[in-house]
């Protein structure tokens, strides 16, 4: 745990409190960037997002709040893994992207991310599990993808990597709880 003091409200300082997660601990080594695989798609690698964090600078943060970079992170961890001082920079990425919807600072190229979050999350709160064929149909419902990888679909079928009918867990009750704990009890928009 970091001996830092944050400024109250800023992004550093919700991470901080939230998460335990202390980003003042971070050098800028860039082990985190170099090792990311979607970090030349981003518009602020890993590090970056760091430093940006690390400023406490409103204008900074903003600019995180709306970046591709945090909808790019596809939370391999492999950034958290090289990390020297072990900052969990998907957890932050995540938080990130929470803050984001929030607040309605969702960046525009980030729209067809956000509707398949959504579909993944309605599969495994309606059946316990990841339906693929549900995703892709949700998936296509809201971004009017339609046709896209129209053509994979047989294939797949034939393969049996698309089930018509979802397995289903045997206590979904459950998982609804924890929907409800988690993701209902924040409002969360996803």
């Amino acid at each position: 745990m970091s001996g830092h003091l944050y400024k109250e409200n800023s992004l550093a300082g919700l991470i901080h409190h939230e998460h335990k997660i202390s980003v003042a601990k971070c050098y800028q080594c860039g082990k985190c960037s170099a090792g990311c695989p979607v970090n030349t798609e981003m518009d602020f690698p890993p590090s970056m997002v760091l430093r940006m964090l690390q400023t406490e600078d409103p204008e900074l943060e903003e600019k995180l709040l709306h970046a591709f970079s945090i909808w790019m992170c596809v939370t391999c961890e492999m950034c958290y893994g090289r990390c020297p001082m072990e900052i969990d920079i998907p957890k932050i990425m995540d938080f990130l992207r929470q803050k984001s919807l929030e607040q309605g600072k969702v960046n525009p190229k980030a729209k067809r991310i956000v509707k398949f979050h959504k579909a993944f999350l309605d599969s495994v709160k309606h059946t316990g599990r990841v339906s693929e064929l549900g995703i892709i149909a949700d998936y296509k419902m809201r971004s009017f993808a339609f046709t896209q990888d129209v053509m994979l679909a047989p294939k797949m079928i034939r393969r049996g990597k698309l089930h018509l009918i979802p397995e289903m867990i045997k206590d979904r009750s459950m998982v609804k709880k924890l929907f409800k704990k988690t993701i209902n009890k924040k409002e969360n928009p996803l």
